[in-house]
């Protein structure tokens, strides 16, 4: 694995668990770590990250043309997204900002 999809990995897990903690704390009330169920959406989401057969071509999960999530995780991981995608600039402009970034470049070197 070369450098670039390590990073692109990282990434993906560092703002997949960053979205899922703003949610957390925010609907759940947890401030220094995940309730269990967050826990385990962020658990499977990083498992499925781990084991993507797309991650060279692919942006972002939300973007595969195969969704490997299981309908129940799958209806998670959309709620916290459509909760947490308009705020977590206001958490991490830094972060989210390095996410469009590498959106963009990945979608030029495949289109």
């Amino acid at each position: 694995m070369d450098n670039s999809i390590e990073e692109k990995t990282a990434h993906e897990k560092k703002i997949v668990g960053e979205m899922i903690r703003l949610y957390c704390r925010k609907k759940h009330g947890m401030k220094k770590s995940l309730c269990s169920e967050c826990g385990a959406l962020y658990a499977y989401a990083v498992g499925k990250i781990d084991k993507c057969p797309f991650i060279k071509e692919k942006t972002f999960c939300s973007a595969c043309k195969v969704h490997c999530y299981s309908q129940d995780m799958k209806n998670k991981i959309k709620t916290v997204m459509r909760f947490s995608g308009p705020r977590i600039f206001l958490y991490h402009p830094i972060l989210v900002i390095k996410h469009m970034i590498v959106g963009m470049q990945t979608r030029k070197t495949h289109d």
